[in-house]
């Protein structure tokens, strides 16, 4: 099998769909908070379901990406500062988020990072397993956070999303998985990062453009 090396439009669509989602769920949540619409609108069975989903499949499609990432210390790097930034952000509007999205996603690629250099000495599965451990006997404190993604589970969906990267890499795949091609999709999808980090304060500024607007 040869070697994928070129983006594959599937991923940046499904990255795509799954940030706009992101961006609807958002405006939803800002519209209860100001008692536009009724909570049962946003926190339902459904969505309580369809939420964690669609946030598991955006996690993995980052474990995914870790494996075709140039250099994963620069990007998890660049996501820590983007989490940081967002932590000042959110903390300066009284809503703080201390480990949301972004910095778990930091974090996990930063420990994939250090991870994927130490398999060259210690078998992986067994690095694996000693995470694996540590996490489940580890008494993890609730961070009171806006916005919470725990390591515990969320890094084994990242780092399940890092093991599936390996095949859909090598190109063992169906053929029609890196030929598909979607329209406007992929295009968000490679945006991912500017759009999430605008899309509340593009939100935010409609809502008070259209609040001003009605008196």
């Amino acid at each position: 099998m040869t070697e994928r090396k070129a983006r594959i439009q599937l991923l940046d669509a499904l990255r795509g769909f799954c940030i706009l989602l992101v961006i609807a769920y958002h405006f939803g949540y800002n519209l209860v908070a100001r008692g536009y619409i009724p909570r049962e609108a946003l926190y339902n069975p459904v969505l309580n379901i369809l939420q964690p989903f669609f946030a598991g499949v955006f996690i993995v499609l980052a474990g995914v990406s870790s494996r075709f990432s140039r250099s994963n210390l620069k990007r998890g790097l660049l996501l820590l500062g983007c989490a940081l930034l967002v932590t000042a952000a959110t903390t300066a509007f009284g809503s703080p988020v201390y480990f949301g999205i972004l910095h778990l996603l930091a974090a996990c690629v930063l420990l994939y990072t250090l991870l994927d250099k130490l398999r060259a000495t210690v078998p992986f599965v067994a690095l694996g397993a000693f995470f694996l451990l540590w996490f489940r006997l580890t008494e993890w404190p609730v961070v009171p956070s806006a916005d919470y993604f725990p390591l515990a589970p969320w890094a084994f969906v990242f780092f399940f999303g890092v093991w599936l990267g390996g095949p859909v890499r090598e190109g063992k795949l169906p053929q029609w998985f890196y030929e598909v091609k979607i329209p406007v999709f992929p295009a968000i999808g490679r945006r991912t990062l500017l759009i999430y980090l605008l899309h509340q304060p593009v939100l935010y500024g409609i809502l008070w453009a259209a609040e001003a607007a009605m008196g």
